[in-house]
């Protein structure tokens, strides 16, 4: 998934030219034959497009501001959020674990809430949406769980 952004990201930092698999790989140091793959993926689910031929290679497939986090996670790995790779709203829990279902969900919208509203575009220009951008003042944001 960070491979397929990252890939995404320098698509749109391009611009309308096509950039080869090759260059692609060697700008975000990421292996060629997994680059094609993604790409493959990418471009089945038409965010991006591809040319054939000499001055051929790839683009984006629509433009970055209308391209968010979310569209190119969804490709690469399906859901958003995933329990043992069923929805959260599809689980059902015997006896206390109930109530669990409703934790996964909410998480899920909380993911959501930031991957689906930030663009390629946003990345690029190194702003994000305010309410977002906001997340990030609170000094926990940076501190991994087990660092608490």
């Amino acid at each position: 998934m960070d491979y397929a952004i990252r890939a995404s990201l320098e698509l749109a930092a391009g611009g309308p030219e096509p950039l080869t698999s090759e260059r692609i790989a060697a700008a975000q140091k990421i292996p060629v034959r997994f680059l094609q793959a993604i790409l493959a993926d990418l471009t089945a689910a038409r965010l991006v497009a591809s040319t054939r031929g000499r001055e051929g290679g790839y683009r984006l497939g629509r433009p970055a501001t209308e391209i968010s986090i979310a569209d190119i996670m969804r490709v690469e790995q399906g859901f958003l959020a995933d329990i043992h790779g069923e929805r959260p709203e599809d689980l059902d829990y015997p006896g206390v674990s109930r109530e669990l279902t409703k934790v996964w969900v909410a998480a899920r919208a909380s993911y959501r809430s930031v991957l689906e509203r930030v663009t390629l575009a946003d990345v690029l220009a190194g702003r994000l949406p305010d309410d977002i951008a906001a997340l990030l003042t609170d000094e926990d944001a940076w501190v991994s769980g087990s660092n608490r």
